[in-house]
């Protein structure tokens, strides 16, 4: 990603949880009650358990789409790990955190359909950016313009890549605090940004 163009929005928890508690609440007047919930891991993993609290389901599994490591996107959305459970004559909600191209939705609901017949399958997602081809049934946010976005279980992974990417290389969290405001107008938790730094392994020998 060009620094020129990226632009960036991080997440805190208190607003994930807002977020989540929304779209429970849709899901709820909506009145779709479903059997289980599946996170696709990795970023489904946190909203799929708070919705599975607000909605009253006890039945959780997941399975792995691999598209995304940190801000590299690989070519193609791929099942890493597969359904862990056999959802059969069950009605599911699908959960991940952001619908973004659309391929991982896509490629998840292929892989439920192929090995498993649930009743019903509906997704819900925190943020659905417009230029998806695939569109969740539920969300709290709309994103018209293109940007990444930063959730609080994934900003030390997020981070970690921006830093490694830095050029000259920051020789500490202070320079890469500057560098992130400078170049990409981002502000982020002093203390995450320590942490990042420490653990991107750039000032180790």
């Amino acid at each position: 990603m060009n620094k020129k163009s990226l632009q960036w929005e991080l997440v805190s928890w208190e607003l994930f949880y807002d977020m989540a508690r929304q779209l429970a609440f849709m899901i709820h007047n909506d009145n779709y009650q479903p059997d289980v919930i599946i996170a696709i891991a990795r970023g489904g993993y946190t909203p799929a358990r708070i919705l599975s609290d607000y909605l009253g389901v006890m039945d959780m599994t997941s399975f792995k789409v691999k598209h995304y490591q940190s801000t590299r996107k690989e070519a193609v959305a791929v099942i890493q790990h597969p359904l862990a459970a056999d959802v059969s004559g069950q009605k599911i909600l699908l959960v991940d955190d952001v619908s973004d191209t659309g391929d991982t939705f896509e490629v998840a609901i292929d892989h439920i359909n192929a090995c498993t017949n649930p009743t019903e399958v509906r997704s819900a997602v925190l943020h659905h950016k417009t230029i998806s081809k695939y569109k969740p049934d539920y969300y709290t946010r709309e994103v018209k313009e293109w940007h990444w976005i930063t959730y609080p279980w994934a900003i030390i992974e997020d981070m970690t890549a921006f830093i490694k990417k830095m050029q000259p290389v920051p020789t500490s969290a202070e320079q890469v605090a500057q560098k992130l405001r400078a170049e990409y107008s981002i502000e982020a938790p002093t203390q995450i940004l320590s942490d990042a730094f420490e653990l991107s392994d750039l000032n180790k020998n």
